[in-house]
């Protein structure tokens, strides 16, 4: 399908994560991977996303050492879209932080969605509230996939 853009998707860590841990919504965490790998969508992140990704994994308890570095390399090949906190991006980023009062962290991927015109997935529902109905439409729970 030459020719064909593929949709691109913003995944926060929150959706990440389960990937690798058996949680609530990991089924429908997987089957964004899965469209992830099969070229379906493109997952596109702010580049914290493996940060917040592995130190969650790492405060689980879930993981010796080597299956967390393990998860690194694993994390790193699925070829995620890492985008620098800068510019526009960072604009968006810190006006949304300030007016919604939420974390640079998680205001960085709402901005990103935004940016790029496109949803973003998540399984913080108390994120879904503080953003209200003006970014309804950009952040998405992960139950709706």
């Amino acid at each position: 399908m030459e020719g064909t853009q593929v949709l691109k998707v913003v995944g926060d860590a929150s959706v990440i994560v389960k990937w690798f841990v058996e949680e609530e919504y990991t089924d429908k965490a997987l089957k964004l991977r899965d469209m992830h790998v099969n070229g379906e969508v493109t997952i596109a992140a702010p580049e914290l996303l493996p940060f917040e990704v592995l130190n969650a994994l790492r405060h689980s308890n879930l993981f010796e050492k080597d299956e967390l570095v393990n998860v690194a390399v694993s994390l790193s090949s699925y070829g995620i879209e890492l985008h620098s906190l800068r510019g526009r991006l960072a604009e968006e980023a810190v006006k949304i932080a300030v007016e919604k009062d939420i974390t640079i962290y998680d205001s960085s991927y709402v901005a990103l969605a935004a940016t790029l015109n496109t949803r973003l997935y998540t399984s913080d529902r108390k994120l879904i509230e503080k953003l209200g109905q003006e970014y309804k439409e950009v952040t998405i729970h992960v139950s709706r996939l």
